[in-house]
C-alpha cells in the first residue's frame, strides 16, 4: 500500500489539486466552511481551546480557520539570550550537521544543499559546515512559523517545483523530496550569522506566506525568483525573536540552515521524532 500512495504521487496532477482546493480553502462557502472545519476538527483531533476563536462559525473561510492565532501566551518564549527556539509546532524529521553540502532527508536520501537554496551558489557557501534542522508540520498543528531568534531580511527567493506530500512516508521514499518541491527561502541576518528558513510546499498547500510579502505567487513557470532587501536603513525588516514571519495555508515543513559554529549544541530531547512547540528551546548558541 506504502508503494502504490507513492506511485499516486507521481502520476496525479499535484499542481492543479492543489490549486483548486487553494479556490476552495479561500471561498466564503457559509455552512459548507463551518462543516468542512467541523470535520477536519474532529479528524484530526485539534484543540481548539488554543485557539483565540475556538468555535467553527467563527472563521469565514477554511484558510482562515486553517492559519488561526493562538491565544495570548499560549506559546511563551524562551526568553534565555544563549537558546534560539523553536520556529513552529510539529515533529522533527531530521537534524544534524551539513556534509560535503549535502542534507540527511531519511535512510538512503541526501539532498543538497545548493539544491535546497535554489542553486543560489553564494547563498550555499554561506552555510558550509553548518547545521540543519528539518520540521515537519502536521495538519492538527498550529501553522503559524515563527523567528528562532531575532533577525533582519537580507534576500528571499522563490523556487518553484513540484508539489509532493512532505509527510514521513514521502520522505522516506521520495529523492531529494525538499529541494524538489516548490519554496520559499528567507534569509535573515543574525547574532550567529545568517539563518535560512526554507518553507517548503506540498500537495494540497494552497500558498505561502509571509509577513513582509503576503502571498508568494509569482509568475507560472519554471524560473527562480529572488528579491534582496535592505539590512540597514529605515526599510531595513528585523523581526524579533518569536515573531511571526510566515504561515502555510494547509500543511508542509520548515528547513532551517545555521552557519558553521553557529550552534553549540541541540536542547535536551530535541532529536528525530521529537514534537516541537513553537518557542521552546530548540539549540544552545556558540559563546
Amino acid at each position: 500500500m506504502d508503494k502504490v500512495k507513492i506511485a499516486l504521487q507521481y502520476i496525479m496532477p499535484k499542481h492543479l489539486v492543489s490549486r483548486l482546493v487553494g479556490k476552495l480553502a479561500a471561498a466564503e462557502l457559509g455552512a459548507v466552511t463551518t462543516a468542512c472545519i467541523k470535520w477536519f476538527i474532529k479528524q484530526y483531533k485539534i484543540d481548539m481551546s488554543e485557539a483565540a476563536q475556538s468555535e467553527p462559525e467563527a472563521y469565514k473561510t477554511f484558510n482562515q480557520f486553517f492559519t488561526r492565532p493562538l491565544k495570548s501566551g499560549m506559546r511563551p518564549i524562551y526568553d534565555n539570550e544563549q537558546y534560539i527556539v523553536h520556529p513552529v509546532d510539529g515533529a522533527v524529521s531530521q537534524l544534524g550537521p551539513i556534509k560535503d553540502g549535502q542534507i540527511f532527508q531519511a535512510k538512503g536520501h541526501e539532498y543538497s544543499s545548493l539544491a535546497l537554496l535554489g542553486n543560489q551558489a553564494d547563498d550555499a557557501k554561506r552555510f558550509e559546515d553548518g547545521d540543519f534542522a528539518t520540521i515537519y508540520l502536521a495538519p492538527k498543528d498550529y501553522h503559524r512559523i515563527h523567528m528562532p531568534v531575532k533577525g533582519t531580511l537580507s534576500k528571499m527567493t522563490y523556487v518553484p517545483g513540484e508539489l509532493f506530500s512532505v509527510n514521513p512516508l514521502t520522505a522516506e521514499n521520495v529523492p531529494g523530496l525538499f529541494a524538489r518541491n516548490e519554496r520559499v527561502v528567507a534569509i535573515f541576518e543574525t547574532e550567529i550569522g545568517p539563518i535560512a528558513m526554507v518553507l517548503v510546499g506540498a500537495t494540497i498547500v494552497a500558498s505561502i506566506e509571509t509577513v513582509w510579502a503576503g502571498t508568494v505567487t509569482p509568475p507560472t513557470g519554471k524560473n527562480v525568483f529572488t528579491w534582496e532587501y535592505p539590512t540597514e536603513g529605515p526599510d531595513a525588516l528585523t523581526l524579533d525573536k518569536g515573531a511571526e514571519m510566515g504561515r502555510f495555508k494547509l500543511g508542509s515543513t520548515v528547513v532551517m540552515l545555521f552557519a558553521k559554529d553557529a550552534l553549540d549544541e541541540f536542547a535536551d530531547n530535541v532529536e528525530p521524532k521529537a514534537v516541537t512547540r513553537m518557542g521552546q528551546a530548540f539549540a544552545k548558541i556558540e559563546d
